[in-house]
């Protein structure tokens, strides 16, 4: 067993989970479709497992992790030191490039890079399917961020969640030209985490059950726009999707309200700018935050970036582009 160290992007869901079947195994009510990112925003993760650590550690930021983090992280480990029929406790340390919980899906960056880095330092010869479902058992997204470019969340059947994994739509070089202008609204950590916000939604919204019934017409027709490269169907898609999500943790009681007062200006910005163009060349979508993801594609993203900045309350703009997944980094790279 060696140290390893892997960088991994987060991705960002333009048809989106939300709510479970299983919390401890995190099996989704929903499939998903996602994006993801390259290296602008990334997560750099080593992990040694070694006999001279007596217990399991995960230091975040530089900082050791929050009793809630280390059990999330020690659930991954758990399931691959059982896949590496070991026993050795592990140390691991992991740094963001961007904010944590603020809804950029720092979780699925994260855990796609302990998956990865963990799997190899215990020797482990691991598959993507493998890894996804690593990933999965830290946070449900980060099953998707193990793969590059275009990937969907197998809701599957089986109550041990061996069939609940990510698999490739298409890779990222299928849609070269296409861009993800995120704009900061509030890079705090949110006040409702994704897993309390899903079990209250779930338990309380009477508009639960539809959303559930239709995603799986939503990811066909998402899957099939991201396969003609049809812009304005893709964007359409996602703008409606994330707006049907949001409306969802509206009706939980009490509400869930993620966007703030940018958020809002921000969608009310983008069908202004789409007016203008006279079709549809820019899309938002936002995850469990108020920080907005506007997707286009590179004709419009200077233009688009202009915008965003233009509006009161934005901080920071940062554009992607679609990623190829994780990768391992030499020794020089690792974090302890």
């Amino acid at each position: 067993m060696e140290k390893s160290t892997w960088v991994a992007t987060p991705n960002i869901a333009v048809v989106k989970y939300w709510g479970k079947k299983d919390n401890y195994l995190n099996i989704p009510n929903n499939g998903s479709i996602s994006v993801t990112m390259d290296e602008t925003l990334s997560t750099r993760t080593t992990v040694e497992f070694s006999p001279m650590h007596k217990k399991d550690e995960l230091v975040l930021n530089g900082q050791f992790a929050r009793d809630t983090e280390l059990a999330r992280a020690v659930k991954v480990l758990d399931a691959i030191r059982k896949a590496a029929g070991i026993k050795e406790r592990a140390h691991v340390e992991s740094e963001n490039n961007f904010p944590t919980a603020a809804g950029i899906a720092s979780s699925a960056s994260g855990f796609a890079a302990l998956a990865c880095a963990g799997a190899d330092s215990a020797g482990l010869q691991a598959s993507e399917k493998e890894l996804s479902i690593f990933a999965r058992l830290g946070s449900g997204s980060a099953c998707r961020s193990v793969l590059g470019g275009f990937a969907e969340w197998k809701v599957g059947s089986k109550k041990n969640g061996s069939d609940s994994y990510a698999v490739r739509v298409a890779p990222a070089e299928h849609w070269l030209e296409l861009r993800n202008v995120i704009a900061i609204t509030d890079s705090k950590r949110k006040k409702t985490g994704s897993a309390e916000g899903m079990e209250l939604t779930t338990a309380t919204s009477g508009l639960y059950s539809e959303r559930v019934r239709t995603r799986p017409e939503i990811i066909r027709l998402m899957k099939g726009a991201i396969l003609r490269k049809d812009l304005p169907d893709f964007l359409e898609l996602t703008m409606r999707e994330s707006s049907h999500m949001h409306a969802v943790m509206l009706d939980s009681f009490p509400p869930i309200m993620y966007l703030n007062d940018v958020s809002r200006e921000i969608m009310w910005s983008i069908h202004e700018f789409n007016k203008s163009k006279g079709k549809i060349c820019a899309g938002y979508t936002f995850d469990a935050g108020p920080n907005a993801h506007v997707y286009t594609v590179e004709k419009y993203a200077n233009e688009v970036e202009r915008m965003l900045r233009g509006i009161s309350g934005v901080q920071k703009t940062i554009v992607c582009r679609s990623g190829n997944g994780p990768r391992k980094l030499s020794d020089m790279y690792a974090l302890f």
